[in-house]
């Protein structure tokens, strides 16, 4: 296979005071402006909505706020990413995180959901949620109600060969376990996934 290169990402921030700041990526160098458009505005919105998310209604009693972002994967025109925000508020009993994960295949020039990795017409959303019920078992992972099956938009990230489907705070465990995340080997899902998508290419060797 043709030989792809990391894109290059810059850090940023948006600083509102003492313990409040958010750190976030943009992509630059990218020879394609529009894919390059893209994937910056769509950082920056759901950068502004995890902000959104934690403030409401509530921004005067902010205490402490601190954004921050993980790359996952920046190979064979798959760029997948993590933003984090962990936020606290006066008198509350913890601080509360969200996580918001953006995958992007370069090679098409477009954002990627959970449905686009695999073939039209497969039971994604079956097989995902069986290998997440056998490691919830494996994991003795203590739920807050039965775990039936993901939602079709689950929250989820690529790791080179490895999809690592996720949970929120409190979606399915106590506060306690942080968040539940189930890495899945791409070759445990290979006969559904689409061959020229992200995993796909992911499976391929060399």
């Amino acid at each position: 296979m043709p030989i792809s290169f990391p894109v290059s990402i810059q850090t940023f921030n948006v600083n509102s005071g003492p313990k409040k700041v958010v750190f976030y990526p943009q992509v630059c160098f990218l020879h394609n402006h529009s894919l390059k458009q893209l994937i910056n505005q769509a950082i920056v919105f759901e950068t502004q909505q995890l902000i959104y998310t934690q403030v409401g209604n509530m921004p005067s009693t902010v205490a402490e706020m601190l954004g921050s972002y993980e790359i996952k994967n920046n190979q064979r025109d798959v760029l997948s990413l993590s933003l984090l925000n962990y936020t606290y508020h006066d008198r509350a009993a913890h601080g509360m995180t969200y996580i918001k994960s953006l995958t992007f295949d370069l090679e098409k020039g477009s954002s990627i959901q959970l449905k686009d990795l695999f073939k039209s017409g497969s039971d994604y959303i079956g097989r995902i949620s069986t290998i997440i019920q056998e490691q919830i078992k494996e994991r003795d992972i203590q739920l807050l109600e039965p775990f039936n099956q993901i939602r079709p938009d689950q929250d989820f990230y690529i790791a080179d060969k490895t999809l690592v489907v996720y949970f929120q705070l409190y979606e399915i465990t106590p506060y306690v376990y942080g968040f539940p995340m189930f890495p899945i080997s791409v070759y445990d899902l290979q006969d559904i996934v689409k061959e020229d998508g992200p995993l796909g290419r992911m499976a391929q060797n060399g």
